[in-house]
């Protein structure tokens, strides 16, 4: 009997409790009263569970308000991202022109750069432009992304030319070829751009809270933060990881719904660790 796929079965399967022990947990907590959040031993199924905690949370802030305003800004961001990425990958793949390996390597090097460096200058061009406390502000600036482009280069790069070609031949131009040949084949990558994009926009923290005062356009990420200032003193973990399971569970979902475009997408363009 060959034991190598039986552990290896094992590691796996133990490898993937530990990564949901932190989710049934956050689940268990959102389900107790303020009472049993820290009691010992700890329990993992609660002993009275109860809605409370969810409702508490959607009485904190108007909640339909803030989910609308982070769905919009997620929805339109990745759509920008697409567009953009897919346009500026297809160029640095296909046109040849002088500096164009220079300058992708320049432009893939901000990869490298942390956010904490272009925040302050990034922040001083959308007040100058007056899109603070607004959703231009929200939106424009994270639509252009060197991750998308590279990614949506790699794809492009493995797809064959003989494609292009064929196209020439039956008179189709140069944005025809693109919208008409080559997008309908880069579905996994942009599916896998889109699932990286929304994830990102919908999780983003710090630049709406530098941006954003009013509260008509707060997203979810700042209305959570507000839910340890409720009671001074003391944090409600059960609010906690209730505003938690509300944020987490649609891009559960969305991940479950598209992983099998994701790694396909990731596979093809070359991206593997």
């Amino acid at each position: 009997m060959q034991w190598g796929p039986w552990l290896t079965f094992a590691l796996l399967l133990a490898g993937g409790v530990l990564m949901l022990v932190p989710f049934a947990w956050m689940i268990s907590t959102s389900l107790k009263p303020s009472t049993d959040v820290l009691t010992l031993p700890p329990r993992l199924i609660p002993k009275a569970p109860t809605l409370s905690a969810y409702q508490d949370v959607a009485s904190s802030f108007p909640i339909w308000r803030v989910l609308f305003n982070s769905l919009f800004v997620a929805a339109v961001t990745t759509l920008g991202q697409l567009v953009i990425s897919s346009m500026a990958g297809y160029a640095f793949a296909r046109f040849r022109f002088w500096g164009r390996e220079p300058l992708f390597l320049a432009f893939l090097t901000t990869l490298m750069v942390p956010f904490a460096v272009t925040m302050t200058p990034l922040f001083i061009i959308v007040k100058t432009l007056g899109w603070t406390n607004s959703y231009f502000g929200l939106i424009v600036p994270a639509m252009f992304s060197a991750f998308g482009v590279f990614l949506m280069r790699q794809f492009f790069l493995a797809l064959p030319t003989e494609l292009e070609e064929a196209a020439t031949l039956d008179g189709s131009g140069t944005f025809n070829t693109f919208r008409r040949v080559m997008l309908p084949l880069a579905g996994p990558a942009l599916a896998t751009l889109a699932i990286f994009s929304f994830m990102a926009s919908w999780n983003n923290f710090l630049w709406p809270l530098l941006i954003v005062s009013d509260q008509k356009l707060m997203t979810l990420p700042l209305a959570l933060a507000t839910l340890q200032g409720i009671y001074p003193g003391q944090t409600q973990w059960n609010l906690i990881m209730a505003g938690t399971v509300i944020t987490m569970a649609p891009m559960i979902l969305l991940f479950l719904l598209a992983q099998r475009w994701v790694v396909e997408g990731v596979t093809s363009s070359g991206i593997k660790g």
